[in-house]
């Protein structure tokens, strides 16, 4: 068999195998983070309730996020129960349905171009996106950043593939799609689901210095009120029952105030997205590199419908990341949506320079980076992790010896991509069943609230922690408790209710850092239940 071929294959196989990986262990892991275990208990209050509505947190009303990523969830916890995989689920099938979305305009490219040299680019962009890093991450947590990445995408999909078209129905058709999906998105992340769309079209036709048809300015008239029919299934209930303080709470503070000031403490340099974007495509980043600088190079005005999809990408790639930079607020999620169309000019840069002799310094790159990463995690996952020597080095050897073969190796190309991609899927699957459990369980309070539970205390209040650990408030679901103003109560704000659940000869868990148990050990009336390196927890009696 020719070595070609049998990396065709090995390419197919590993696509359909990244694929399978959205999937698979999602329930392996805690929920971890600020964000997954509270979006997950809002989704959760809001089944218990029966209210589609409504979010809340603790019982207070949560009016950060829309409402799209919250029905990913409540069907999969009232299907098949509430578990960390059921919260994952929905946004794991947002991740596959983002990568649909960069393969169908992938497809829509090679049918449209007028030479055979985007032959086979659909192939190379679904291995490429399904392998993607930053996608994998994301996709495999509970986050609104994918939905609404997944929403843009075929939104910004759709209206491409109207302006490759001369076809008057296949436009229409294409059209009404990227309004709908702009209504969607509007209910993945609010305002920036018109903001995004609107730039990129926008600086689209800037790049090309030409001006919108007719067609286009016509089908806004009836487009807008159906992106605005669609996300009104939400906006409208929500704000008929709770009015300004709805309005307030998510337009005014969590749009405008988060973007204007630093209220949310999240500062970031200007050049911060560029350098986040650089690190969501690992390991393709120097794939990524050559192949905007290539497009950046290209004549941005010729009217064939490849040149049309590129100057597309970049500014699909450009608005939100200029956009996003002049925030006071900077978080790497608020530029997920830029990878799609970052995908598919890297899967364009790979499809080129396997074919070609010239241009060997990507391969080189990606194969260095691979070798760092599998060097520098091994250190770091030994050293700083303390992980066993023996699962670090399952996980490091093929990526490494992925990146090593792939510096080194002048022979087939496509071969070397492959293997990179092999090595990556070896190592991730690893770290998810070895290495992640061990790491995670340090950033969760699942195991220490089941330590609880085994000696009887499964009914008790507990007062959580402030900080980047929010798991108590999924994990204690109920039993958490909140202050006036939605926030979870810390154990040095509540002076009073222990006192009050003492005197009543009861019983109370407390969350501590690890470093102030020494204040509590041998005390009378508290009771060490265990501490998983960060966060101690304690019964008060």
């Amino acid at each position: 068999m020719h070595p070609s071929t049998l990396a065709k294959r090995v390419q197919i196989f590993l696509s359909i195998t990244f694929l399978g990986f959205y999937f698979y262990g999602l329930g392996r892991l805690p929920l971890v983070g600020p964000d997954e275990p509270r979006y997950a208990q809002v989704a959760r209050e809001m089944l218990f309730r029966g209210d589609w509505i409504t979010p809340t947190l603790g019982g207070h009303t949560w009016f950060e996020k829309p409402a799209l990523l919250y029905w990913l969830i409540i069907p999969a916890f009232k299907i098949f129960g509430v578990h960390e995989w059921t919260a994952r689920l929905g946004p794991a099938i947002c991740g596959l349905f983002t990568i649909a979305g960069v393969w169908s305009l992938a497809r829509e490219i090679e049918r449209t171009s007028e030479t055979p040299e985007h032959e086979g680019l659909s192939q190379w962009c679904l291995l490429i996106s399904s392998s993607c890093l930053g996608l994998i991450v994301f996709s495999r947590g509970v986050s609104f950043d994918i939905v609404v990445t997944a929403t843009l995408t075929w939104a910004l999909c759709f209206f491409v593939r109207s302006q490759l078209t001369s076809e008057s129905s296949k436009q229409n058709r294409m059209l009404i799609g990227f309004y709908v999906l702009v209504g969607l998105s509007l209910l993945a992340k609010g305002l920036v689901g018109l903001v995004v769309p609107v730039g990129v079209i926008a600086l689209y036709f800037l790049l090309r210095r030409e001006w919108p048809n007719r067609r286009l300015w016509l089908s806004s008239f009836w487009g807008a009120p159906l992106s605005l029919l669609v996300s009104t299934t939400w906006y409208g209930p929500v704000i008929y029952k709770h009015g300004w303080q709805f309005i307030d709470e998510f337009f005014v503070q969590h749009h405008f105030a988060r973007y204007l000031s630093n209220k949310y403490h999240h500062p970031q340099p200007f050049y911060f997205y560029p350098v986040i974007l650089l690190m969501l495509a690992v390991p393709w980043t120097p794939f990524l590199i050559h192949s905007l600088i290539t497009t950046a190079k290209g004549n941005w005005r010729k009217d064939n419908a490849v040149s049309r999809s590129l100057v597309f990408l970049l500014a699909w790639i450009l608005f939100p990341i200029v956009f996003f930079s002049f925030s006071s607020s900077k978080l790497p999620g608020y530029i997920l949506p830029v990878l799609p169309p970052a995908l598919l000019l890297l899967g364009t840069s790979v499809m080129q320079l396997s074919g070609r002799r010239d241009s060997r310094w990507p391969f080189v790159a990606s194969g260095l980076l691979c070798v760092l990463m599998g060097v520098g995690g091994a250190i770091y996952g030994v050293r700083i992790e303390h992980l066993s020597v023996t699962c670090v080095l399952i996980a490091s050897v093929p990526f490494t010896g992925a990146g090593v073969l792939t510096s080194v190796w002048n022979g087939e190309r496509s071969s070397m991509t492959v293997s990179i991609a092999g090595g990556l899927l070896i190592a991730l699957i690893v770290i998810l069943n070895c290495a992640a459990p061990v790491i995670s369980a340090r950033e969760s309070t699942r195991n220490l609230l089941a330590l609880a539970d085994e000696r009887g205390y499964s009914d008790l209040p507990v007062l959580a922690m402030h900080g980047d650990d929010r798991s108590a408030e999924f994990y204690a679901s109920g039993r958490a408790l909140y202050g006036n103003k939605g926030e979870v109560i810390a154990l040095d704000e509540a002076p009073a209710i222990v006192d009050s659940v003492r005197k009543k000869k009861e019983r109370i868990l407390a969350f501590v850092p690890v470093e102030d148990l020494v204040l509590f050990r041998g005390q009378q009336g508290i009771e060490v239940i265990g501490d998983n390196g960060k966060l101690a927890l304690l019964c008060l009696y």
